[in-house]
């Protein structure tokens, strides 16, 4: 039999609702959040050799006691950690408060070096909790967004993220990625005898939930495309499995064959797809499972170990990693199984392999001398870019806008969390209570 730690990390060690409408701006105008960058507005410029993070400045907002400068901190946060914002300190502020219905005085603001300015407030329905927020463009004193969102009380952290998501799209024309959580395993325990459990968080870190007790060993989670499910390998009596948790009900069903290794799962982007390796004799091989009927059905045969299967968005390709050439190195092949041409050709060994949501990238763990990295590179192998290398960092997943990735980085008393963004400028940690491994980026919630 395979060693399954070999299997499903082959460089490395084992390791409510919202609602959402449109506020009235200045000049009539309505502008809803997706409409990105408009001619003669206020703009970022994401390419790497124009880019200069902008300068904003995010006032506490009004209303209900406490919780307003609670929302304007955690946007401060979010915007801050993408790399894309400045925020200025509020030492700087020519004006501590703006009231909700006041116009900002734009000439002090340009003055403190601000190019944008958001405000808003916080109001309370009974148990639930709705932000309104402007944002305003310092130079014309122009309003570029009218937001309003409502959540209940208890998740008061999802006004600031779908808020935090609002501004990323409409200054940059990009989708945002706050309002999501992560997925991963939580590592406690003396080094040679880690307590590894499942848990899931938002991608700032908080809201830390533990969906295991840490008594069985769960590995490489795996968001489907709508985030109510996660597909692990579980070390239970016997073999190791894959399983698929429901994270609504918390019921659990195992996936495969009986008395079959299988490891390393990955949704199709129709969420009824689930390919995974099976291994047999020593061998391993992907295989595509219906998860309502539960067939099987082969999509690489051979003697080679076939692993870390991944959708293109579109469902109709498979990048993976083989060793059918003699070393670890990612291939892509038709969804439907069959022959694949190998795409990495750069030295070291290449595995991990995951296809961006939009398409045009695929990530990647590579080894080579010393090091462990994360890159990526176009779907035809050009463009190889490292983003981040070191001692060892490994496992990337992308986020629902394909602009960043988490991954974890090893040190010498263990793993933590990274976020890297596809040039390589931002590379920041993501807070865990605990060590913490095999990260997995959620679809964007749900906000309607």
């Amino acid at each position: 039999m395979l060693n399954p730690f070999r299997l499903f990390r082959p460089l490395g060690f084992l390791a409510g609702l919202a609602a959402c409408f449109a506020l009235p701006v200045s000049g009539g105008v309505a502008l809803a959040q997706g409409a990105g960058c408009n001619a003669g507005t206020l703009c970022i410029d994401l390419n790497p050799r124009n880019f200069k993070p902008l300068p904003i400045a995010i006032v506490d907002f009004t209303g209900e006691a406490g919780q307003g400068a609670q929302v304007a901190g955690v946007i401060t946060n979010n915007l801050k950690r993408s790399g894309v914002f400045e925020p200025i300190d509020r030492t700087r502020f020519p004006e501590q408060n703006i009231a909700f219905d006041a116009t900002p005085n734009f000439a002090a603001w340009q003055s403190a070096g601000a190019q944008a300015v958001l405000n808003g407030r916080v109001v309370r329905d009974g148990a639930r909790l709705a932000v309104e927020y402007r944002l305003w463009e310092v130079s014309t004193g122009k309003a570029l967004l009218g937001q309003r969102h409502g959540v209940d009380a208890a998740a008061w952290r999802r006004l600031a993220h779908l808020a935090s998501d609002a501004v990323f799209e409409r200054l940059t024309g990009e989708t945002g990625f706050f309002d999501t959580r992560i997925v991963f395993v939580d590592e406690t325990g003396p080094k040679d005898k880690r307590r590894k459990r499942l848990a899931i968080m938002d991608q700032d870190g908080a809201n830390f939930l533990a969906l295991s007790s840490g008594d069985e060993l769960l590995v490489t989670p795996r968001y489907s495309p709508r985030g109510d499910r996660v597909a692990f390998m579980a070390f239970g009596n016997g073999r190791p499995r894959v399983q698929v948790l429901d994270l609504g009900s918390g019921q659990r069903n195992v996936i495969g064959q009986d008395g079959v290794m299988s490891f390393a799962p990955r949704f199709a982007p129709n969420g009824g797809t689930l390919a995974m390796s099976i291994e047999n004799n020593g061998q391993a091989n992907i295989v595509a499972v219906d998860l309502g009927s539960r067939a099987l059905r082969p999509l690489t045969g051979g003697g080679a170990i076939d692993t870390s299967p991944s959708y293109s968005p579109d469902g109709t390709q498979i990048v993976f990693e083989s060793d059918r050439g003699g070393g670890q190195q990612i291939y892509v092949m038709s969804a439907e199984g069959g022959g694949a041409r190998r795409i990495s050709f750069g030295e070291g060994r290449y595995s991990t392999p995951v296809w961006s949501p939009k398409g045009d990238f695929i990530a990647f763990t590579k080894q080579r001398g010393g090091t462990f990295a994360i890159g990526i590179m176009k779907p035809d192998g050009s463009g190889e870019r490292i983003l981040t290398e070191g001692f060892h960092n490994e496992g990337p997943s992308w986020a629902p806008n394909g602009r960043y990735i988490v991954f974890f980085r090893e040190s010498g008393a263990g793993a933590k969390l990274h976020m890297v963004d596809i040039t390589g400028r931002v590379d920041v940690p993501i807070p865990t209570p605990n060590f913490a491994s095999d990260p997995a980026w959620s679809p964007l919630r749900s906000a309607r």
